[in-house]
């Protein structure tokens, strides 16, 4: 009786977890300036008191608590979200250039968030998350809807145009919602990405959503990781992969619409980072996955950080920060996989 072929699975645990911790650290490190960074500069030590010594009569204390520290913690939140989502889109699909941003999961969730915004301005946090996870579903179903129906099947840059195609949409709906509505102004720096403003109980609402989809993630990590190898490898070793595709989709759309909901459409997190981690663990999502959330942190939050010192005490949208970053990267994966057709 033939055995199956036992896939060859490149990992390097050790490198993994020099990133977790050493990507820990500076993470931490990056937490504690981006609470000190902002319109009015915070010492490291006043930073320290607020946490632990707090002084309600304090002005600064109040500015550490009330706003630097749900911003900087969102931040970190958000970069998870988005890059765990990437990784596992990437792994489920084998398309390199899968990311949220670039399939209509954020622009979904972005124009179902602009309508509430519109029609139903009073709408508490919580319904938000659900109803962005919600668009973040229907933009992703029209990408792969429209996909499918080209001539040879959903090949890594037919599906990247569709998307592209589908996000461009969804994003002049989100702004005609805007304009209609006469919230042009208030959307504008929403849509192109930021966390000002950013509140606890945006925090405290995103954390189990977030918990669930990354730990989630994790548990679903060596299934992905067989089927990134190729569906019909996936299914000699007993892989059930229409469930796996099921619950992997679900975790993108809580991830995906979680952070959508708190910072915006932002793109290109989940298309570099999983490139970043899979390059130095290998291809084994059980240390990609958690490699991708701790990388995603790190990135966005120097990202915010990196926004706010461009032109202070004016801030950039952190979108556009990302975007010089991940447009390059884009541009030369695409490129890759077009010499490889």
């Amino acid at each position: 009786m033939n055995k199956p072929v036992q896939p060859v699975i490149r990992s390097r645990p050790v490198t993994a977890a020099l990133i977790m911790v050493g990507g820990t650290i500076a993470l931490l490190l990056g937490l504690g300036l981006s609470i000190s960074v902002g319109a009015s500069d915070i010492r490291l030590h006043t930073v320290w008191e607020a946490l632990f010594h707090f002084n309600p009569e304090a002005t600064q204390h109040r500015i550490i608590q009330d706003l630097r520290m749900p911003r900087a913690l969102a931040g970190a939140m958000v970069g998870a979200c988005f890059a765990v989502s990437g990784a596992i889109m990437q792994g489920m699909t084998r398309n390199p250039l899968a990311d949220p941003g670039l399939l209509g999961v954020n622009a979904g969730a972005g124009l179902a968030l602009a309508l509430c915004f519109a029609f139903l301005p009073n709408l508490p946090f919580q319904y938000l998350i659900l109803l962005s996870f919600l668009g973040a579903a229907v933009g992703s179903g029209l990408v792969y809807g429209i996909g499918a129906l080209a001539k040879g099947g959903l090949t890594p840059v037919r599906l990247a145009l569709a998307g592209a195609t589908v996000s461009a949409l969804l994003v002049a709906l989100s702004e005609g919602t805007a304009i209609y509505s006469h919230m042009a102004q208030d959307l504008a720096f929403w849509h192109a990405g930021g966390m000002a403003g950013t509140k606890w109980l945006q925090v405290k609402m995103m954390a189990p959503w977030v918990a669930a989809g990354v730990i989630g993630a994790m548990l679903l990590s060596r299934s992905v990781t067989l089927l990134s190898l190729g569906e019909e490898m996936a299914v000699g070793l007993g892989i059930r992969t229409g469930w796996i595709k099921l619950c992997g989709s679900v975790l993108v759309l809580v991830l995906a619409g979680a952070a959508v909901s708190a910072v915006g459409p932002i793109g290109f997190v989940g298309l570099v980072i999983p490139h970043v981690a899979r390059y130095f663990v290998g291809s084994d999502y059980r240390w990609i996955v958690p490699c991708s959330a701790v990388l995603g942190g790190l990135l966005m939050v120097f990202a915010d950080i990196g926004a706010r010192l461009v032109n202070p005490p004016f801030e950039t949208p952190i979108g556009a920060v990302i975007a010089l970053l991940g447009v390059p990267f884009f541009i030369y994966l695409a490129r890759r996989e077009r010499r490889e057709l």
